[in-house]
């Protein structure tokens, strides 16, 4: 289990300027619930590059949001697929009218991720895509996802293991190299705040 007071504490200072906001406790206790619940027994590694995710992913409010522009000139914001036809070609879709812009911890975007959450979470997504930004539902995507590699074919094994420490090609796991650097220090400065009660 992880010592919540000293967690608080050291993140509080490290990351958010020596004090919280109610929200921020919230979402941060979300994740960590969901990590003693399920997760405990992985790499705290694992743990301290989900919470730089979310940090970063979330502007540091530690609250599923939604992208900022709601996708604005992205094949995503305009009822498309990540599938291409024969003629490497966006498939459109016509099952819902729902739009599938980045929403939740790690900003979920394109049909089949949303489709791979409806599955797995026996939920549907595909026709309510906002419920993904309920808390729970925000927290085990990300999970999910990011332990499973949903969103780019990555996932968290691949850069901590045994064997591995890329806190820099982890950013892979959802978007390229984008910010590698600011999400390796919030990662970093989390991974310091983790701590377990005997």
């Amino acid at each position: 289990m992880i010592n919540r007071k000293f967690f608080f504490d050291q993140s509080r200072i490290t990351l958010f300027g020596g004090s919280f906001s109610a929200k921020q406790v919230n979402g941060l206790t979300a994740i960590l619930d969901e990590w003693d619940k399920n997760y405990s027994h992985n790499d705290d590694r694992w743990l301290a590059y989900m919470l730089g995710t979310g940090h970063h992913e979330t502007g540091r409010t530690m609250q599923p949001i939604e992208e900022w522009g709601k996708g604005k000139g992205r094949p995503y914001a305009s009822r498309l697929k990540m599938a291409l036809d024969k003629n490497k070609k966006y498939i459109p879709y016509t099952d819902t009218t729902e739009i599938f812009y980045g929403r939740g911890f790690v900003q979920l975007t394109w049909y089949e991720n949303y489709e791979k959450a409806s599955q797995k979470l026996h939920q549907d997504f595909l026709h309510n895509a906002a419920a993904v930004m309920e808390i729970s539902n925000a927290t085990k995507i990300m999970f999910y996802g990011m332990t499973e590699g949903w969103f780019t074919g990555a996932k968290l094994s691949s850069f901590f293991n045994p064997t591995i420490e890329d806190w820099k090609n982890a950013r892979k796991i959802i978007n390229g190299l984008d910010k590698w650097d600011l999400i390796k220090d919030y990662a970093l400065k989390y991974y310091a705040a983790i701590s377990h009660t005997v």
